[in-house]
């Protein structure tokens, strides 16, 4: 059921309740056509109902659980090549972010938005995750990794991540998806999609398709801006690697880099020939930057 907040505003993403099943219709699908083992599942958290995707090999003595937190409009259904390599080495708990089109609650709050999802993150990894994670957040989930102060991460990967510095918006991609919002269509998601990627990059069909229903059904969300100097301190405690695509529009590498180490003392990581769609674009370059990232903390 699609909600509504008490002053009548709507505060779900999707446009309406049929909107709602086709979008839950179309991931659900796709990840019961994944030809790789899986559990999927839901843990119900003060946010809402969380969906839950899990695969990968049972850690062994204290190594940390991947905890994968898709980016705006993404969901776990969007990342399954990503997290088909990284299980090979470990296991990967995907979770659908509240408020973003997907298998979690369609809710998100008007106001204090990325304290609500740290308080989310925190209670989902108490429930899905049995042990230590190492949590990574594409774009606004790793500004979600950021935000919460939860025991049970031991290392942050920050992909493209948000939260850090504000994002760039350049003029030909607003060209792009102010059409894409207003006259949906499979060619204008691609041509948006275009402009996220690297220069020659393609776009797969599948993600094409899903970015033509989000438009049709979904109200998408801003990226949050940057997260308080005075967290960010305090997320020190915990090793963090921030990663960024060489083209990435949003989060170049010149300015992301500086603003992560100067901003976090984060490690900071670029792979060349991928724009702002790493999961996309470099599944296999990002599944070895996290894995070397895993196993020097003891993992």
């Amino acid at each position: 059921m699609v909600d509504d907040d008490k002053d009548g505003h709507v505060a779900s993403v999707y446009k309406n309740e049929n909107a709602q099943r086709e979008v839950r219709s179309w991931c659900a699908q796709r990840i019961a056509d994944w030809g790789i083992a899986h559990v999927r599942s839901e843990v119900v958290t003060s946010a809402g109902v969380t969906g839950v995707v899990t695969t990968g090999p049972e850690p062994r003595d204290g190594e940390p659980s991947v905890v994968l937190l898709p980016g705006t409009n993404m969901n776990a259904a969007l990342c399954l090549p990503l997290v088909e390599a990284m299980a090979r080495e470990r296991r990967v708990i995907i979770l659908d972010l509240p408020g973003q089109p997907g298998l979690s609650v369609g809710r998100r709050p008007h106001v204090r938005r990325m304290a609500w999802y740290g308080n989310w993150l925190s209670e989902a990894l108490t429930q899905a995750v049995p042990g230590p994670a190492v949590v990574v957040g594409h774009s606004l989930g790793g500004a979600v990794a950021l935000a919460s102060d939860a025991p049970r991460i031991v290392g942050r990967v920050a992909l493209a991540g948000a939260g850090i510095t504000p994002l760039r918006v350049p003029v030909r991609l607003l060209a792009a998806t102010v059409p894409w919002l207003l006259l949906p269509s499979a060619a204008r998601s691609a041509a948006l999609l275009r402009r996220m990627t690297a220069p020659g990059h393609g776009v797969p069909g599948h993600l094409s398709a899903w970015m033509h229903l989000v438009a049709r059904h979904c109200r998408t969300s801003l990226a949050p801006p940057p997260l308080p100097s005075s967290l960010l301190e305090r997320r020190r405690t915990v090793p963090t690697l921030v990663v960024a695509g060489r083209f990435d529009p949003f989060l170049p590498p010149r300015t992301l880099g500086p603003a992560a180490r100067r901003r976090l003392g984060a490690e900071f990581r670029v792979i060349e020939g991928a724009g702002h769609l790493l999961l996309d674009e470099a599944p296999v370059e990002v599944s070895a930057v996290v894995e070397e990232f895993c196993a020097r903390l003891g993992g």
